[in-house]
């Protein structure tokens, strides 16, 4: 893992309490110089779900390129296509909390509704497969009537649940790049 040295008054305290404004407007700025780390952080984590296929006719990473292609196709807007594209990197770290690890790397810099979809995907999706497990395959329905639910179930059912064809014609992880850097690149909150 690396490490960056820290050579302003930043890197002086050493509790929180005991900092002051000045050296927080120092850390603030230097976060911001950096804030690019964020999107190669994600790509590689994308990259990194190439490993992943756990029984599925394809691999994790090919999985959300076809989302990500497929909403593209449909016409979602930028931020909606980079969420379909990093809508299961959490399965890097967790797959059965994929859905919460990805939907808080997105939080910053999507909106609220974009969040709230990929924080939910897994229910949505479970319409076409919980049954299998004893799960309620209407397990979606506890979110109706939030505005978020037609997107949600877009979502879920016209790009995630169908991106698992070997043979879909998925653009590569190359053609969504510059779009996840300008995603990334500043977040909506802190």
């Amino acid at each position: 893992m690396s490490t960056t040295t820290n050579t302003g008054k930043a890197g002086s305290f050493r509790r929180m309490d005991e900092s002051s404004a000045e050296q927080w407007a120092e850390i603030g700025a230097l976060t911001a110089q950096r804030q690019a780390r964020v999107a190669a952080q994600v790509l590689g984590m994308l990259e990194a779900l190439g490993d992943i296929t756990d029984g599925f006719a394809v691999d994790q990473l090919r999985h959300s390129l076809q989302t990500a292609t497929r909403a593209e196709e449909a016409g979602a807007d930028k931020e909606m296509v980079v969420a379909a594209l990093c809508h299961d990197v959490g399965k890097y770290v967790s797959v059965p909390n994929h859905p919460r690890i990805a939907a808080e790397i997105l939080r910053p810099y999507v909106r609220d509704e974009i969040f709230h979809v990929i924080l939910t995907h897994q229910d949505f999706q479970g319409r076409h497969y919980y049954h299998h497990f004893g799960g309620d395959p209407e397990a979606r329905e506890q979110y109706r009537g939030e505005a978020w639910f037609g997107l949600g179930e877009r979502f879920a059912d016209e790009w995630d649940q169908t991106s698992f064809d070997p043979d879909y014609p998925t653009q590569p992880l190359a053609h969504f790049e510059p779009l996840v850097r300008e995603v990334f690149a500043r977040p909506h909150s802190f």
